[in-house]
C-alpha cells in the first residue's frame, strides 16, 4: 500500500475481523450484520449535508436540469442502479437522472478498474453530455481520491454546473472540488479495503436519499404511493390499481376502467375518481397544478 493511501480509514485494517480466515460462517456473518449497523449512523450524520444537496437536485430539476452521478467500479455502478430506477418508480425522463461510469456501460457487468484513474477521461465523458449550469453532478469516490469523478466535478465546476461529492474518508480529495461535500465515515471495512461493502451501502442509502426525495418534492409522490409509476408490465400495472383503490376508495373494477381511461397514467386517473371528471379535464387540472397531485384534487374548477 502507498503513502497516499495507508492514511485513508478506507484502507485501513479493522481490528475485529483481523482473524477472519480463522472464524466460523456464523461469526464472519455476525460481525459483518454489527459493522452493517454503522452504516445507518454514519449517514445519519450526514443528513444536513445532504438536506443541502438534495435541495440544489430539486431545484435543477424543476428548472429543467439534469442529475448526473459519476464514479468508477462500484461507486459507477451504484449511480447506475439508482439512476435506471427512476423512469420506472417515477416516470421520470430518462434524461432526468443520469449516470456516467468509467470504463463506460460495459464496465458495469466486467470490471475495468484501470479505467477510473484517467482524470482526462471523466472531463471527456462528461463533455459528451453537454452539461449546463441548470445541471448537477455528483462525484462518487470511497476513497474520496480516484481520478476519473475528480476530472467530472472539476469540468461540471468549470460549466457552471453545481457539483455534489460522496465519499468515505475525512477531508477528501474530491471534496475541495465540490459544492456540497458528503463524507460518510462508515470505518474500516470488515475486508480491509473491500469498499463494496459498508461505503458502497452507504452510498446506496445516499443516493436512494437524494432521488427519492427529490421526486417527492417534484409532485412524483401522493402521500407514500409512488403515483407517477411507469405501469409497464403486469405487475406495475397491479400495483397501479392497488394505489388507485387506496386513494380513492375505488373498487378493483372502477380503478381498471379509470386506469386505461387515463392511458396506465395514475396522477390523473386518481384525479378522474376523486373530482369525478374525464380524463381531458383531469390532465388540465394537473396541468395548472404544475403536476402535484394534491393540489389538483383541491384546485377549484
Amino acid at each position: 500500500m502507498t503513502d497516499s493511501l495507508a492514511y485513508l480509514t478506507t484502507e485501513q485494517r479493522n481490528d475485529r475481523t483481523k482473524k477472519m480466515d480463522q472464524m466460523t460462517t456464523a461469526e464472519i456473518l455476525a460481525v459483518m450484520n454489527e459493522e452493517d449497523y454503522k452504516v445507518a449512523e454514519a449517514v445519519k450524520r450526514v443528513l444536513p449535508s445532504v438536506t443541502v444537496a438534495v435541495k440544489q437536485i430539486t431545484k435543477a430539476l424543476k428548472d429543467g436540469g439534469r442529475l448526473f452521478y459519476v464514479g468508477a467500479g462500484t461507486s459507477g455502478r451504484i449511480g447506475i442502479l439508482d439512476a435506471s430506477e427512476c423512469p420506472p418508480t417515477f416516470m421520470a425522463d430518462p434524461d432526468m437522472v443520469q449516470a456516467v461510469m468509467a470504463g463506460g456501460g460495459e464496465a458495469f457487468t466486467k470490471a475495468r478498474e484501470n479505467s477510473e484513474d484517467d482524470e482526462k477521461q471523466g472531463e471527456l465523458d462528461l463533455q459528451q453530455k453537454k452539461v449546463t449550469p441548470e445541471d448537477v453532478i455528483v462525484g462518487i469516490t470511497a476513497s474520496g481520491r480516484t481520478p476519473y469523478p475528480i476530472g467530472a466535478l472539476k469540468y461540471g465546476r468549470r460549466k457552471g454546473a453545481y457539483t455534489i461529492s460522496l465519499s468515505c474518508n475525512h477531508k477528501s480529495e474530491i471534496s475541495s472540488f465540490a459544492e456540497c461535500p458528503i463524507e460518510v465515515i462508515v470505518g474500516p471495512e470488515v475486508l480491509t479495503g473491500s469498499t463494496r461493502l459498508k461505503s458502497a451501502t452507504a452510498h446506496k442509502m445516499v443516493l436512494n436519499m437524494m432521488s427519492t426525495t427529490a421526486m417527492v418534492q417534484l409532485g412524483k409522490v401522493y402521500e407514500n404511493l409512488m403515483v407517477d409509476v411507469h405501469a409497464s408490465n403486469y405487475k406495475l400495472r397491479e400495483r397501479a390499481k392497488s394505489i388507485l383503490m387506496e386513494c380513492t376508495d375505488a373498487s378493483y373494477e372502477e380503478a381498471e376502467q379509470a386506469l386505461q381511461e387515463a392511458d396506465l397514467q395514475v396522477k390523473p386517473a386518481i384525479v378522474m375518481l376523486k373530482r369525478n371528471v374525464s380524463y381531458e379535464k383531469a390532465a388540465e387540472l394537473l396541468e395548472k397544478s404544475d403536476g402535484q397531485l394534491r393540489m389538483a384534487i383541491e384546485l377549484q374548477s
